[in-house]
């Protein structure tokens, strides 16, 4: 016997700490059952839809050094609580996990790391694993924050100094970040007079190998790019069609050196306080029907005039959940000196070759960041 499910109305809601949430209404055979937020109804549906259980699994949560943390987890624990218990493992202390993240990524044998999406806090990370396999998805911890500044409040804490380490040597090898070549000499004998001292990086405290940590960090926030999220390259319109970019986002810009069809290359930055909108549109799949196509656009005040920038990347959703973090450590920033910033988002979801916006589309105007 099949059961039929309705959501009638939807009512907006205040917390105690003043934020808002939207309250859906759950009706069953006509009658109400209850009312549930959207996290609560995505959970629902991920279970239903992939069949999975409620049943005991291992999980591999990795991090930045390719090392892996094995947890003996329930297929419906969402990413709050499998982070959560990761960083307790690591010795991290609570008041710190909310500058951490899960992350689902993927490490390709060319040595490329393409961070595929944040994982939203209510998300099942075993459901959303099952479902990604044809993509070879790994899940990881990254910090989540985009002004590299923040790093400084987490240096009395010797697992986040572990884990920014970790990230940090990552970047370098992947050449997320761009080094002067002075720059690359200091970090390098760095690095050596370390190794001959024999600095322990390991999960305990070390006075010698904290010095080192805190001596490379500070090193390293001087480098271009640090900190910064990397997309693969795709596809733009900026500043005419045809371009290909390699777009770093964070510290409030988001980074483009493009490539132009006479192959000259451009470096642009599009700074956050002279973006007013941006929205992400799905155009369907691609003509082999292998991958869905995303777009990215963004309104920014280019010399005076408002135009649309577009980027075609399937990172898009990556890419809006940082601009909005972006946004949100800006607007903290600027509250303490009486600024004010207001931009918008949304989510269009049209056939391929509709471009134009189009208000009655925007389906999911009120969805939060960590609902994407």
């Amino acid at each position: 016997m099949k059961l039929h499910f309705s959501i009638t109305t939807a009512e907006e809601q205040r917390e105690r700490r003043g934020g808002r949430y939207v309250l859906y209404s759950v009706c069953l055979e006509g009658f109400l059952l209850g009312k549930a937020r959207y996290s609560q109804l995505r959970r629902w549906d991920a279970q239903d839809t992939f069949k999975i259980q409620i049943q005991r699994a291992f999980l591999d949560v990795y991090l930045a050094d390719g090392s892996n943390i094995k947890l003996d987890i329930q297929t419906s624990d969402t990413a709050e609580q499998i982070l959560e218990v990761t960083l307790c493992k690591m010795g991290l202390s609570r008041e710190l996990t909310k500058y951490f993240s899960l992350f689902f990524f993927q490490d390709h044998d060319d040595g490329v790391l393409s961070v595929v999406k944040k994982v939203a806090e209510f998300e099942l990370p075993y459901v959303s694993l099952q479902s990604m396999k044809v993509l070879h998805c790994k899940l990881g911890i990254r910090k989540w924050y985009m002004d590299p500044s923040l790093d400084t409040l987490l240096m009395d804490c010797r697992a986040s100094l572990n884990l920014l380490y970790m990230q940090a040597i990552q970047e370098v090898e992947r050449n997320w970040v761009k080094p002067t070549e002075g720059q690359m000499q200091e970090l390098e004998l760095l690095q050596k007079n370390a190794h001959k001292v024999k600095v322990s990086l390991a999960f305990t405290a070390n006075h010698s190998s904290s010095i080192f940590l805190l001596q490379f960090l500070e090193l390293i926030r001087e480098m271009q790019f640090y900190g910064y999220v990397r997309l693969d390259p795709c596809m733009c319109d900026y500043p005419e069609e045809g371009c290909t970019a390699d777009v770093y986002v964070g510290n409030n810009e988001i980074n483009c050196c493009i490539k132009l069809p006479t192959n000259q290359i451009k470096e642009v930055s599009f700074k956050i306080n002279r973006l007013r909108s941006w929205q992400v549109t799905f155009l369907g799949a691609t003509k082999g029907g292998e991958e869905d196509t995303l777009e990215f656009r963004f309104e920014y005040n280019d010399s005076g005039t408002w135009q649309w920038i577009i980027l075609y990347t399937k990172q898009a959703f990556l890419l809006s959940s940082c601009l909005k973090k972006m946004i949100s450590e800006h607007m903290t920033k600027a509250a303490r000196e009486g600024q004010e910033m207001v931009v918008h988002s949304g989510f269009i979801s049209r056939k391929r070759f509709l471009v134009r916006p189009n208000e009655d589309d925007r389906v999911f105007e009120k969805i939060r960041e960590e609902d994407l």
